[in-house]
């Protein structure tokens, strides 16, 4: 089963690098960019499903672990919620875009906004559970 996360992992990254190259190379053109961004939210939809589906498939493994599953779910509705509230309260918040105008579809600028703060607050506590985990293994 490792070896089979690992190729998909692997398969992912690559996609994902092959749509960074390609708005690289193409200088940014609105296909390029569209499409970085429908993978984008491909891999954000997936992220959560995939949590959600590891959280109930714990709790049919582990039924003593409903604490920790109902956690998990609570800090993902909560990290995704705060980050969907704070994008809705800009409103009149005015993005520039590359033709001189500005992005004026509040769905649009809310749904982007929304995935990029899940992604620092995921980045945040990643970082902050490997300093944990290496100072504990430290004092071990």
């Amino acid at each position: 089963m490792k070896k089979v996360l690992n190729i998909v992992l692997a398969s992912l990254f690559a996609i994902t690098a092959a749509f960074v190259v390609w708005a690289v190379v193409s200088g940014g053109a609105d296909v390029a960019i569209s499409w970085n961004l429908m993978w984008f939210y491909t891999l954000l939809v997936g992220a959560v499903v995939c949590i959600l589906c590891a959280a109930v498939a714990n709790l049919v493994q582990n039924p003593a672990g409903l604490k920790k599953t109902g956690l998990a779910v609570v800090i993902v509705v909560a990290v995704v919620g705060a980050a969907v509230g704070i994008a809705l309260s800009h409103e009149g918040l005015k993005i520039p875009n590359a033709e001189g105008g500005f992005f004026e579809d509040p769905f649009e600028l809310a749904i982007s906004e929304t995935g990029i703060l899940v992604t620092y607050a995921v980045a945040a506590a990643s970082i902050l559970a490997t300093i944990v985990a290496e100072v504990r293994n430290v004092f071990k």
